[in-house]
């Protein structure tokens, strides 16, 4: 069983949202404030009716309101209009098997027919109407809505009340990078030790460190130390003082024992170890789960170690639903480039039209920067370091800025990658230029490329002229010797020589790390100009 499609409204930054699943794989994939993690909150909430790990009653806010609906309601509030308090609603729609019959109705959006799911919202209270009738007779005096008079309703589309227990689908939510302190982190991580511990071990665990309390009390150094106390009687209080360590519940091991790695305590590894440890401890409390939440796993992490946790991570959740958010283009390109999900101007997409030997050609080739495409509005590809210099600088010489400033990303491909990029960016329409050499054969580039005719979005740029086969000697061709001599800081009085020098392996990227730097006004390829205008 999994989730099928959520629908969410007026939760956090998601006034709208509707997304589908697939059974299997989910990687979420968006810009900073796209609504990822507020998509993988939202689920968790409605399936637990937790948030922060406690009961949503202790963490309602007015902020957990989309800032339009909020708007909206304080507008006609203070306009004198009728004002309805907005709701926020998450619809999960399951996938559609004989154990979730009970939960099949007609209570959604997606009239007509039924479908099994769960309805959660958090909905004013009308018990509290004539309070809130009260609270609203000086409506200029509202900023903000009155929680207060909410309450959290579950409900199954077959219009019976539910409690997360009652859910079939259970949930495994993991935010290593949300535990910082290092109290907060030590709890977390020993939360976790104790849910993947079985009753027996636990009580083992428990007597062993009740035992370990009665070591300390009958410690020689503690018994004088009480003792001194003792004489202070009626002091302090009538009742005798003694330093003691904490019997009750709240006092037990968890809140004592520091998980440690090679005998240094949790806390104090590197930030990669922690969020690794605490992301694999997560997953192993994890049999009876069917949705795996798992947010960002590359925090802090090599590519080695990201290569293992991702590893991990599907191995562990085998056939079970996994929902992973990442703004990595290798964890991405690792799981398959098919499984994306993108957030994109309020909407999302999946990347399953492109052809198969691209979804395995980043899978084998999981270094390249498909994520910089995937989220750029416009971008411009190049052949290597030299020519992403290079571009650069054309770009910020016609404009004033760099490319980034104004929403281009200029991003280096290999060669045999072009085609595969350029897929990806037919797909999702994103304008693109590829800025290239003619290599001396123009038919043959013209071959390559004969499936991207000009069009407005998609641009191959190059120089026709064979006899200026590469970028090098095109900048020669579109500058003086003269020119070139000063700004690369060489005295060559042959052209040809002057190209040798800068077409050497060796000093490719010397040269257009100086042409980047130069002060001196420089002239740019027609092609390059092409590409940044």
């Amino acid at each position: 069983m999994h989730i099928t499609k959520a629908k969410i409204r007026n939760y956090r930054s998601r006034a709208h949202c509707d997304i589908e699943f697939r059974d299997g794989l989910n990687i979420l994939v968006g810009d900073n404030e796209a609504g990822k993690s507020t998509l993988l909150e939202a689920v968790s909430l409605a399936l637990t009716g937790s948030l922060n790990g406690r009961p949503l009653a202790q963490e309602l806010h007015p902020f957990l309101f989309s800032v339009q609906a909020t708007r909206n309601y304080l507008a006609a509030l203070h306009g004198g209009k009728p004002a309805t308090l907005p709701a926020i609603t998450i619809e999960l729609f399951f996938s559609d098997i004989p154990e979730l019959a009970e939960f099949r109705g007609d209570n959604h959006s997606e009239k007509p027919g039924d479908l099994p799911g769960i309805i959660y919202s958090i909905e004013f209270n009308d018990a509290y109407k004539d309070a809130y009738e009260q609270y609203i007779a000086k409506r200029d005096d509202v900023r903000s809505i009155p929680v207060e008079y909410y309450q959290a309703v579950c409900q199954s589309f077959a219009r019976k009340s539910v409690l997360p227990r009652q859910i079939p689908l259970s949930p495994v939510i993991v935010d290593a990078s949300r535990i910082t302190t290092i109290t907060g982190a030590n709890r977390y991580v020993t939360g976790l030790i104790r849910e993947a511990l079985p009753p027996k071990e636990q009580v083992q665990l428990s007597v062993a460190y009740r035992k370990l309390r009665e070591i300390f009390l009958a410690d020689d150094s503690i018994k004088q130390i009480n003792a001194k106390f003792a004489e202070r009687h009626g002091e302090i209080s009538e009742k005798t003082l003694s330093m003691t360590l904490d019997p009750t519940a709240r006092g037990g091991w968890e809140t004592a024992v520091m998980p440690s790695l090679d005998d240094v305590p949790i806390t104090l590894v590197g930030k990669g170890e922690q969020n690794a440890v605490k992301i694999k401890l997560a997953l192993e409390n994890s049999s009876d789960a069917n949705v795996f939440l798992i947010e960002e796993p590359e925090n802090h992490l090599s590519f080695s170690r990201l290569h293992g946790l991702i590893n991990a991570i599907t191995k562990k959740a085998g056939a079970r639903q996994l929902i992973i958010t990442t703004h990595s283009s290798f964890v991405l390109n690792k799981l398959g480039i098919n499984n994306v999900i993108l957030f994109r101007d309020g909407a999302s997409m999946r990347l399953d039209a492109l052809t198969a030997d691209t979804y395995e050609y980043f899978k084998k080739l999981p270094g390249h920067d498909t994520l910089r495409l995937l989220l750029s509005s416009r971008s411009i590809l190049v052949e290597g370091p030299s020519d992403e210099l290079v571009v650069q600088k054309a770009f910020i010489a016609k404009h004033g800025v760099s490319p980034l400033e104004k929403g281009v990303d200029v991003i280096s491909v290999k060669g045999l990658a072009f085609k595969r990029f350029l897929e990806i960016a037919k797909l999702l329409g994103i304008k693109t230029d590829v800025v290239t050499d003619n290599d001396g054969d123009v038919e043959a580039l013209k071959a390559k490329y004969a499936d991207y005719p000009a069009d407005g979005k998609i641009n191959v740029r190059y120089d026709d002229d064979e006899a200026f086969p590469t970028l090098e000697p095109q900048m020669l061709k579109a500058n003086s010797l003269e020119r070139l001599n000063s700004v690369l800081g060489t005295d060559y009085d042959d052209p040809d020589a002057l190209t040798e020098y800068m077409t050497k392996p060796a000093n490719k990227t010397d040269v257009a790390l100086k042409i980047f730097d130069t002060t001196e006004a420089i002239t740019f390829p027609g092609y390059i100009n092409a590409a940044v205008e």
